[in-house]
């Protein structure tokens, strides 16, 4: 897509979040299902069935999609996407690949040491691009692609986070 095309695209868009701010706020859901057999959340996603559960690293076999790395794969779909979109309203031509990696200590999943972190300690995300743009248009698309990242803002931001319960009869049989 060209930078022509994708301002067509959003103008519209834009327009609108200008004159109707509350416009803008948009609620994203997903959700998960308990049921079935075994420690695992079967999670629908936009196109498929996603079945999570235990990482190798605290019992699971490996068969089974681990939320850790369905973390990771999220920020490097918005990371890719973002970059993209940014390069093309720069007219930037860009291709290459994008890496994510965190660093867990299961321990602190396990409950082994009490001291340990819970979640990740440290991510790091890299961009291996192909393009004849200078270092000056390079840095500028980093630099923005890393602020209009949601995924990336939201880890960085760590936002207000809500937990509720609702408990209804029994369990099932």
């Amino acid at each position: 897509m060209d930078a022509s095309a994708l301002k067509d695209l959003q103008a519209p868009l834009k327009a609108r979040y200008r004159e109707d701010p509350g416009s803008a706020l948009v609620t994203l859901t997903a959700d998960g299902e308990l049921d079935g057999t075994g420690v695992a959340c079967r999670v629908r996603t936009a196109t498929a069935l996603a079945e999570a559960g235990l990482h190798p690293a605290t019992g699971g076999d490996g068969t089974q999609l681990c939320s850790g790395d369905m973390l990771l794969e999220a920020l490097v779909a918005c990371a890719g996407v973002t970059l993209r979109a940014v390069a093309a309203a720069l007219g930037l031509e860009v291709a290459g690949t994008v890496h994510a990696e965190g660093d867990l200590d299961f321990r602190g999943t396990l409950g082994v040491d009490k001291e340990a972190p819970v979640g990740f300690r440290d991510i790091r995300l890299s961009f291996d691009l192909q393009t004849s743009a200078d270092a000056e248009q390079v840095a500028t698309l980093v630099k923005l692609t890393e602020r209009y990242c949601v995924v990336l803002q939201t880890i960085r931001s760590s936002p207000s986070t809500a937990v509720a319960v609702h408990v209804s009869g029994g369990a099932p049989a």
